[in-house]
């Protein structure tokens, strides 16, 4: 019998996940793809919930395709473009298709994404959706209806471990943990002596922490998140590293990168394991986990 990711996250084993962004389009060829290619190689996948407020093709309907192909799928669900009925809709569609793993996400800002016209719902954040689970768990709905037939989900959430200023992230995070969070996946983690500091904190909670590997496939890619992404922050000497290599070679360089910092991160048993994010180079998770020595 399969073993959930609940059940993987509670055996202490350092867990890996990783994610699927879903076409934009009714073409699943390549996803199918990417599925059976990391299905084995993975403890679970998620499918990312329109990305950077970018209209893809649903988070729902990958996590199915997920578990057409017998594998362990997590849910994205952002709070943007959904009303409290369409999330509890859809968590209970989710679980009669088998989906066990949710993690909860309020949303990007609409202005960033491709539909700048279209308005943001924001009837929940991450922290009431997490509790709107526990209450379905419960047998009721946010309408205090008893419903016919409850849900039990694995629920997740995110945290930034380098964001500046702090504070804010810590008194969220105890947010999520009070609310029903079992799981956290970081953001991008660079500055593991930061990360470190963190994990200090986290560990004060009984919670699983995945940290955020996102891949590198260039110096001006580093930099870049470095300068725009808030909670981002690339070190020098990383950059440097990236812009050494031969033409043509910063990718496997990023590759390298990636596979070292995974490699200390359960060497050095900092956290509870990694999610790994390729941006769209899904093909070489496996040459990553390759480098990590898994």
């Amino acid at each position: 019998m399969p073993v959930s990711f609940k059940e993987k996250l509670d055996s202490g084993k350092f867990v890996i996940t990783s994610e699927i962004a879903p076409p934009k389009g009714t073409n699943l060829e390549q996803m199918h793809h990417h599925i059976q290619m990391l299905k084995d190689k993975v403890d679970a996948l998620n499918v990312t919930d329109h990305q950077s407020s970018v209209m893809r093709f649903p988070s729902i309907g990958g996590c199915m395709a997920i578990r057409e192909h017998d594998g362990e799928a997590i849910l994205q669900m952002t709070c943007r473009d959904r009303n409290r009925m369409s999330l509890q809709a859809e968590l209970m569609l989710a679980y009669t298709r088998g989906i066990r793993n949710v993690l909860c996400l309020t949303g990007d800002a609409i202005p960033v994404g491709d539909h700048k016209e279209a308005k943001g719902v924001f009837d929940l954040d991450s922290v009431q959706l997490l509790r709107t689970i526990r209450t379905m768990e419960s047998g009721y709905d946010l309408g205090g209806n008893e419903l016919d037939g409850v849900v039990e989900f694995c629920s997740g959430a995110i945290v930034t471990p380098e964001a500046n200023p702090l504070e804010p992230q810590l008194i969220k995070f105890e947010k999520k943990v009070e609310a029903g969070a079992v799981f956290f996946q970081t953001q991008a983690v660079y500055d593991l002596d930061n990360f470190v500091s963190f994990m200090r904190y986290a560990r004060r909670f009984p919670v699983k922490i995945l940290a955020g590997i996102v891949l590198l496939s260039s110096a001006r890619m580093a930099r870049y998140m470095t300068e725009n992404v808030p909670g981002i922050f690339v070190p020098q000497n990383l950059i440097d590293e990236l812009s050494s290599a031969p033409k043509g070679e910063a990718l496997t360089k990023g590759i390298e990168i990636a596979g070292r910092m995974i490699a200390t991160l359960k060497k050095d048993a900092i956290c509870d394991g990694v999610h790994i994010m390729a941006i769209g180079k899904e093909e070489v998770v496996p040459d990553i986990l390759a480098a990590a020595g898994m």
